[in-house]
């Protein structure tokens, strides 16, 4: 493809009228459509409780991966817990508040649940002062809640150490952004265009290339994302996490945006990806679903049985997955109990048939849960 005289997407005379081709996305769209009506089947078949927390794993991970995606680790208890508040999901003892989760899932939460209202510029900005509580993005201090001004120089997406910086991409002048984010804007809200999933993949796109905050482009682009998936499932329930899968796939993510920003207007194979990304989503969650199901069986099967706050917290953490191997020094460092109590808790699971030692040798027994409910 020869771009003619222009280097970036933004700069092409067709801009922004989006070509694809819509006969080789029909197939990959109809195969995501029959995935999520699988889904969707079997969540129909296990009760609302069981929706509620299969929908709180999903919105967990999404919150978890979209700033994974962006170098930021989060608490996985936190967001859990923050979500779980606003939700009215009850998961037991809840995890402090904790300022930069609560933004992060107040964006998220606004954009699926309150996925029928318009987005405006306001709106965006809400979420933008969300992500950057204190105004700083580690140590810089940011605009926030406002479009970037580019006084430092044009908005660009590097990489590499600084002197070598290799430039991916360079967005529209800030001067642009006033007119550009409103024509955006208008297409967003308007209900008349694009096919459902062609219109999630155009949003993440479209936003992306604005690139109109400081900081925060990709996370608020996902969400958008996320806006435009939940109305074209007609439900604000979330099920699946596509920022959990691009970050699975984040070289392939970085290097498909990077060679659609530089291409035409057609943007068949960003959305051939995106939709196919989508599917791999879809796909992943009905193991979600699965340790959701696991995890309910579980505490239904020893619901009888009297445990203290320490183990039932070390107990979920070995549902969802826990690291490594759990010793009784993980188990007291976790727990913030002395060694003592912690080999006491554990034997008492022992006894009970909850735990069992792990056949794997070494110089410290670790431990197991014994065989789950399926």
């Amino acid at each position: 493809m020869n771009s003619g005289d222009y280097k970036y997407i933004w700069q092409d005379k067709d801009w922004p009228n989006w070509h694809f081709d819509l006969a080789a996305l029909a197939q990959p769209m109809a195969e995501v459509s029959r995935a999520q009506g699988l889904l969707i089947g079997r969540l129909t078949d296990v009760g609302m409780a069981l929706r509620d927390q299969a929908c709180l794993a999903a919105l967990t991970e999404e919150v978890v991966k979209t700033s994974e995606i962006e170098g930021e680790t989060l608490s996985v208890e936190s967001v859990r817990s923050s979500i779980a508040r606003r939700l009215g999901v009850d998961i037991g003892a809840l995890a402090p508040l904790d300022r930069h989760v609560e933004g992060v899932v107040e964006m998220v939460l606004d954009a699926t649940v309150n996925c029928q209202l318009p987005v405006t510029r306001q709106r965006l900005f809400g979420w933008h002062a969300a992500l950057f509580p204190t105004g700083y993005s580690g140590l810089s201090k940011l605009n926030v809640a406002t479009w970037r001004n580019d006084a430092n120089g044009p908005m660009q997406v590097v990489s590499g150490p600084i002197g070598r910086q290799r430039v991916h991409f360079e967005a529209p002048p800030a001067d642009h952004l006033e007119a550009e984010t409103h024509r955006f804007l208008h297409w967003l809200n308007d209900t008349q265009n694009e096919s459902p999933l062609i219109k999630a993949g155009i949003g993440h796109l479209w936003f992306v290339t604005l690139h109109p905050f400081e900081d925060g482009n990709g996370r608020i682009a996902r969400a958008i994302g996320d806006l435009l998936l939940a109305r074209a499932d007609g439900s604000p329930q979330r099920f699946y996490s596509l920022s959990a899968q691009i970050q699975r796939e984040r070289s392939a993510y970085y290097d498909i945006l990077e060679r659609t920003q530089k291409r035409s207007m057609d943007v068949t194979e960003w959305l051939a990806w995106f939709i196919e990304t989508l599917h791999r989503a879809v796909n992943h969650a009905q193991h979600t679903l699965d340790a959701v199901l696991v995890k309910t069986r579980f505490w239904q099967q020893w619901a009888s049985t009297p445990l203290n706050e320490r183990q039932v917290k070390l107990l979920n953490k070995l549902l969802d997955g826990f690291e490594g191997k759990l010793t009784s020094s993980k188990w007291a460092a976790i727990a913030k109990c002395s060694p003592d109590t912690a080999l006491r808790d554990i034997t008492d699971l022992l006894v009970r048939g909850v735990l069992r030692k792990t056949d794997a040798g070494g110089r410290s027994s670790s431990y197991e849960l014994n065989d789950l409910p399926r």
